[in-house]
């Protein structure tokens, strides 16, 4: 894969747009010191290249009514060659599930799951998680407030 190169501009854009990704071009371009079209350009090249992966609302899960945050580790005790691909393939279809990182350590997995409640919380693993391909053990933390959380990385 081609290395991609990356100017000032292009960081500024992109730090900009982590800030309002409602942004217009016009706003863009006037926050860049560029003209329209040369802003525009930068923005489809930074999409089409996957830098820019897509555009979201960030919501209050909590005014949403989703007020169990739930930091769950996953381990399997046999690691054959499909359960992996079948656990992640099944991981995509919970939308409780809100992201899911297989890492080092004790766990398979970690998974960072929403709930409304503990008892919505507690059905999810009884009928969904506990039964997904390869889980053998589960250890959860609950969040107690959130101190930080965001997706703009440090550009």
């Amino acid at each position: 894969m081609p290395e991609l190169l990356l100017d000032k501009t292009d960081y500024a854009l992109l730090a900009y747009l982590q800030h309002d990704g409602r942004a217009t071009n016009v706003q863009l371009a006037d926050h860049l010191n560029l003209s329209e079209t040369p802003c525009w350009r930068r923005l489809k090249r930074l999409e089409v290249e996957g830098i820019i992966d897509g555009y979201q609302a960030n919501l209050n899960r909590g005014k949403l009514g989703f007020d169990i945050m739930a930091f769950v580790q996953v381990v399997f005790s046999v690691h054959t060659d499909d359960l992996p691909e079948k656990f992640e393939q099944t991981v995509q279809g919970i939308p409780e599930i809100l992201s899911c990182y297989n890492v080092t350590g004790e766990a398979d997995y970690i998974l960072v799951v929403v709930a409304k409640d503990l008892a919505a919380y507690e059905k999810l693993l009884r009928t969904t998680i506990r039964k997904m391909p390869g889980v053998t053990s589960l250890k959860t933390m609950l969040s107690l407030r959130e101190i930080k959380g965001t997706t703009a990385l440090p550009l």
